[in-house]
């Protein structure tokens, strides 16, 4: 297993990506150990950080060294928003076609030529509003991820402007179950196979309010014809895992709501299969949601290489 040292200078610019309407910045990790037709995964920043300091804290890199996966950090610009959100409630940047979201999918182009990485195992992930982003992307370009992972996110679509953005944070209104539902389907003209989804929140979260968590799944649930309880319910590292499943068996939506934290990525850095580094937002809570994820979409199991 390679060992994982934290530091900002792992991740190497990409030029030139296309028209980038939502004029965003693109770095890769790409391991040595990086096989033809391997997966990628898309990692999007919360506020406040960067690509570097949420690799750092995440230990995306270093999984990536253990699993040999492609990564693609977006990274947002202060000129297009002051505390470098990206902007997943301004409607210019949460439709098919425009602003971040065509951004975000001509550097996934790129990188997947640039690559020769595998279309069929592109996955997205993201914290706070790069987690509501990563939302606008999954109900946007469903057609591009075998299944996407939002961090103390929020619904695809849940506010159109930044004062309904602040209310839903807080848990304050939003569309129905219905609408939410009705909006993933309108974003693209999808027929396809779904995404998978994973969804992870803390219960003492006071930026993002963990009721956002409930509504993701609840959005996804008739997308996935898995509407009802949770198929089962178990603990992994002591926090419960709630998981829905096709009438097959295939897990396409799981969430965890831990309840002792606040607002950030949960992260275990400790001990052989230690990831990450504890920082702001980065909260050693003694699970990796990072190891995890990539559990759930395969990553991490013998065929990709660990």
């Amino acid at each position: 297993m390679t060992i994982f040292s934290p530091n900002l200078d792992r991740l190497t610019v990409v030029n030139s990506f296309g028209s980038d309407p939502g004029s965003l910045r693109a770095k890769t990790y790409i391991p040595k150990n990086f096989p033809k037709n391997g997966p990628l995964v898309v990692i999007l920043h919360g506020s406040t950080q960067s690509a570097e300091s949420y690799n750092t804290g995440s230990g995306w890199s270093g999984l990536a060294d253990e699993c040999g996966v492609a990564l693609l950090f977006p990274g947002q610009r202060r000129t297009n928003n002051a505390i470098g959100s990206f902007n997943w409630f301004k409607t210019g940047d949460s439709h098919r076609g425009d602003g971040e979201p065509l951004s975000i999918r001509q550097m996934i182009g790129q990188v997947v030529d640039n690559h020769a990485i595998d279309p069929s195992r592109v996955f997205i992930t993201g914290l706070s509003s790069g987690g509501a982003m990563a939302s606008v992307m999954l109900a946007t370009y469903p057609e591009v991820f075998a299944g996407g992972a939002i961090i103390a996110g929020l619904p695809y679509r849940s506010a159109r402007n930044l004062m309904q953005a602040i209310f839903r944070m807080k848990g304050y209104g939003g569309p129905s179950d219905r609408k939410l539902d009705a909006l993933v389907r309108g974003a693209s003209k999808f027929t396809g196979t779904w995404p998978t989804i994973s969804v992870w929140h803390g219960g003492r979260d006071t930026t993002v309010d963990s009721s956002n968590a409930d509504s993701i799944v609840r959005q996804w649930q008739k997308i996935h014809k898995v509407e009802g309880p949770p198929t089962r319910i178990e603990k992994i590292d002591g926090i419960p895992r709630q998981v829905w499943c096709e009438p097959g068996g295939r897990e396409v939506i799981e969430e965890y709501i831990i309840e002792r934290m606040g607002h950030g990525t949960p992260i275990s850095a400790a001990g052989d299969q230690g990831l990450g580094k504890e920082g702001e937002y980065m909260l050693e809570v003694g699970i990796s949601s990072t190891r995890h994820i990539a559990d759930f979409w395969g990553l991490s199991s013998t065929e990709a290489g660990c």
